[in-house]
């Protein structure tokens, strides 16, 4: 295979930034993330290249290797300054421009023209929200004419947005790649699923729950065709936030939050969610609680597996009468991103 390893789709966030700096050196090395910026309601054209600096800045200092950098909430009157400020980080480091067919004219242009500036390719997003749609292969067909045959053309298609319960997701995925794998010689190609199912305190009211990896079995339905195109493909994801995560607004100042959080951990077929508390004085005991319950599966590939299970075992075995590295919301999505793109990693590489 040609293209990156794991195309993890990850928010322009210092916790996803800090996840990719931890992980260990063989592991970030084939992984090429889809960064994501968030929805920037209001913000002004004029004052764009100053707000995205504070998001891509830290991405690209990570992103030695390649990546991708989109907007996809990108209001239609930002198109312009928001290709404008991700064009800088382009051509001066390592991450594509991305594109796809249900973007304004505006931003597709904007894109194709950063793409040939910076001379590493174009990004195509397909999302797939349901069943293919056979218009977005007619908006691929008409993006790609303003490529050209000379320029690296690098096909994302995003199936995140399928529910997981949907036992023809993987039929749907090939629908899609049988229709768009002829339209181009692509540089790479990768199959973005979901990711761990959003976590709520109905799901959790039992404090723990299991949910299946939709994603995981789509990808090998469709490696089990034989498709010529196969070997090509890579594989994605949303890590361990659902797809609806990047697109929340950021909120500057805020504060509170629910008094209940998670802590996450992949296994080869399913995901497994612990409740963890926020705040209260029974907050250190349940934690470490909820860390000892996913360090004694059955499944739990020990403390010298990855930064990920290194951190949920000193958790599991600190003292209950101190609550250093019991962490909160930040700190156990770090630990749950790390330990599940390493898996994702030695899982392909041994796959």
């Amino acid at each position: 295979m040609s293209g990156p390893l794991y195309v993890p789709v990850l928010p322009t966030k210092p916790h996803a930034a800090g996840v990719f700096r931890r992980l260990w050196p063989d592991v970030r090395a084939v992984i090429r993330p889809l960064w994501n910026l968030p929805p920037l309601p209001g913000v002004l054209p004029e004052a764009l290249g100053t707000v995205i600096g504070t998001y891509v800045d830290r991405v690209s200092a990570v992103s030695r290797h390649g990546g991708w950098i989109d907007a996809p909430f990108g209001e239609d009157a930002q198109a312009a300054a928001l290709a404008e400020a991700l064009a800088v980080y382009c051509e001066l480091g390592w991450l594509r421009p991305v594109t796809g067919p249900e973007r304004t004219a505006e931003q597709q242009a904007g894109a194709v023209e950063t793409a040939r500036r910076c001379l590493r390719g174009l990004g195509v997003r397909v999302r797939v929200t349901g069943e293919w749609d056979g218009r977005l292969g007619e908006g691929v067909r008409g993006l790609l004419a303003l490529t050209g045959p000379e320029m690296p053309l690098h096909l994302l298609v995003d199936m995140g947005a399928v529910l997981d319960d949907r036992p023809d997701a993987g039929k749907e995925a090939l629908r899609t790649l049988d229709a768009l794998m002829p339209l181009a010689v692509w540089r790479s190609a990768a199959l973005l699923g979901g990711g761990f199912p959003r976590a709520t305190a109905d799901m959790l009211e039992e404090g723990s729950c299991e949910a299946s990896r939709a994603e995981w079995r789509m990808w090998h339905e469709v490696r089990a065709t034989g498709r010529a195109y196969v070997p090509l493909l890579g594989y994605g994801d949303y890590g361990v936030q659902p797809p609806g995560a990047l697109a929340q607004a950021p909120t500057p100042g805020r504060k509170g939050g629910p008094p209940w959080g998670a802590l996450r951990y992949t296994t080869d077929s399913a995901y497994f969610v612990v409740k963890t508390l926020t705040r209260g004085p029974d907050r250190v005991a349940v934690n470490r609680a909820a860390a000892r319950r996913i360090i004694e599966l059955a499944e739990f590939r020990g403390s010298g597996a990855g930064p990920g299970e290194e951190w949920l075992s000193d958790c599991a075995n600190g003292p209950l009468t101190s609550s250093e590295g019991v962490g909160g919301p930040t700190e156990w999505l770090k630990a749950g991103n790390l330990q599940h793109m390493t898996h994702i990693v030695r899982s392909l590489s041994d796959g």
